[in-house]
């Protein structure tokens, strides 16, 4: 049979019921010797064995052994169907020997990953380098993409993502929490002041992150009890881009204005090289999440990322200052002189 071509459903099937723990039997008593120590080695006894061998035999329609008190040897139909079996036996024992080693053994194998580029490039990426030093065997491969994760599609064991979980199908574990910060380099407020409450926002340039749907990003902001959103368009909003390493970079700039996660921005809120607006009414419902489909039967490369990981993001410095920077408060200027 060609190596491509497979029996029917219903064959196989048929087969598979009826043969295959004949055929082990067989190959254990072949490989023994004997159908007592054949038992011994399955964990079953000897009667069964005796059981199973002579169902494979009326099966085939062919004697596999020739039994006397003495010995148990093969016919020559026995040994040309050990020569057979053996192998495809042999490949089966070694694949289950193979996975029992990816969950119990030393962590090796291919680990797909992804991440949001944002998050993946600032935050995942500089730490793999740590996780590949503490286990050698295990290679990574590190996709970024905004998109939703299709952890079927894509083949991807873990997935770093963003925001708000809302998919019950997937283990979501929270990393650590995602402030949405209205953030301006001081250039920009020195020359146009600082928003002082939401309705101020509309007289300002911004800065928009046009998401892997092509849509807009909309800016969330927590109003007393309720979420409160806004939508940067022309002419306020003269810049939008995909990446948001390029907001930051615009912002920084002194281009305008953007609402951006806390990882990007805390070393430049607590360095002043970025000043925050409206603290007060930034979103805390969000988070960085680690992203995975089910907590049974995890190899073990891959229980041992979700540890490091957690573990070592978990420890980086996500601060963000208190209060924002006293100059903040200088430069924040009266609605007339914002537009």
């Amino acid at each position: 049979m060609d190596k491509h071509t497979f029996p029917g459903p219903d064959a196989l099937a048929s087969s598979f019921a009826t043969s295959y723990a004949g055929v082990v039997a067989f190959i254990a008593v072949a490989a023994e010797g004997s159908f007592a120590r054949a038992g011994d080695r399955l964990g079953i006894g000897r009667s069964a064995v005796s059981r199973s061998v002579q169902k494979l035999e009326d099966q085939l329609g062919i004697r596999l052994f020739v039994r006397t008190t003495r010995a148990t040897s093969l016919t020559r139909e026995g040994e040309r169907f050990y020569e057979h079996c053996r192998p495809g036996v042999e490949h089966i024992v070694q694949a289950l020997d193979e996975m029992r080693e990816l969950r119990e053994g030393p962590p090796s194998g291919l680990l797909r990953i992804s991440a949001t580029a944002g998050f993946g490039r600032k935050v995942v990426a500089p730490l793999l380098n740590g996780f590949r030093a503490a286990y050698p065997e295990v290679s990574v491969d590190l996709l970024l993409d905004d998109r939703p994760t299709d952890f079927t599609a894509d083949r991807v064991d873990v997935s770093f993502r963003d925001g708000r979980m809302e998919d019950s199908q997937i283990i979501a574990r929270r990393l650590i929490p995602m402030p949405m910060l209205l953030c301006a380099s001081p250039d920009y407020a020195a020359q146009r002041g600082l928003p002082r409450d939401l309705d101020e926002l509309a007289g300002h340039r911004c800065v928009n992150f046009r998401l892997a749907s092509g849509r807009v990003a909309e800016w969330e902001f927590q109003a007393g009890d309720r979420l409160r959103k806004f939508m940067p368009r022309p002419p306020q909003a003269m810049l939008a881009f995909n990446d948001a390493d390029l907001v930051l970079q615009a912002v920084l700039d002194g281009q305008g204005i953007a609402q951006m996660a806390g990882y990007q921005v805390c070393e430049h809120l607590r360095a002043g090289t970025l000043l925050a607006c409206l603290p007060h009414h930034a979103p805390d419902d969000r988070g960085h999440y680690l992203c995975y489909l089910s907590r049974q039967h995890l190899p073990a490369r891959m229980r041992a990322f979700i540890d490091y990981m957690t573990a070592r993001i978990r420890a980086l410095d996500f601060r963000i200052p208190d209060r924002p920077d006293p100059a903040a408060s200088r430069l924040a200027a009266p609605w007339k002189h914002a537009a």
